[in-house]
């Protein structure tokens, strides 16, 4: 008493759009039930073709911001009566600096790089709120000295939240018009 085993192939054929089946007859027909001969044989496609093509993002977020901060550019600019406060944001630094377009002349500049500011917060992990806020009000006093009152905010393709709204309000606050 065995048990009989029988095997069974199957087959897969795949059907692509426009391909020729060269196995069966040509007895396909047109709408108006005339018999079709398709003299041109398309290749069917290879397998590599059939995979679909996954890109990651071309533009990383630095360049992100460089084109949001040229945009901003193209609106704010520097003159002599209000000079463009600029401001660059690192992980580990805060830069602001006041600028002359016309002349392409900074007037005033401050940065967590400087002593009165770093020497004042203890900071490893990069510059917080509250050094953003000292940042702007150091700015806004070297601003007034030599005569700014002035300027015209230029974010630097950075949101406007955080340590830049941070140093744009402490500026304000000690007396910088923007």
């Amino acid at each position: 008493m065995g048990m009989a085993s029988t095997t069974t192939t199957m087959t897969m054929r795949l059907q692509f759009p426009g391909a020729v089946n060269h196995n069966q007859n040509h007895s396909q027909t047109s709408f108006l039930g005339v018999p079709l001969r398709l003299s041109m044989s398309y290749p069917q496609p290879s397998l590599p073709s059939l995979l679909i093509n996954i890109q990651a993002k071309a533009r990383t977020r630095t360049e992100d911001r460089h084109a949001r901060h040229s945009r901003i550019r193209k609106k704010v600019e520097g003159t002599p009566d209000r000079p463009r406060l600029c401001v660059f944001r690192s992980n580990k630094h805060l830069y602001v600096q006041v600028i002359d377009d016309s002349k392409m002349h900074t007037l005033a500049s401050a940065s967590t790089m400087q002593k009165q500011i770093s020497e004042e917060f203890n900071y490893s992990s990069g510059p917080t709120v509250e050094v953003a806020k000292r940042v702007g009000e150091f700015i806004a006093k070297s601003c007034l000295e030599k005569g700014i009152t002035k300027v015209a905010f230029d974010r630097g393709g950075y949101p406007y939240h955080g340590r830049i709204e941070a140093l744009a309000d402490s500026a304000r606050e000690h007396g910088l018009q923007f």
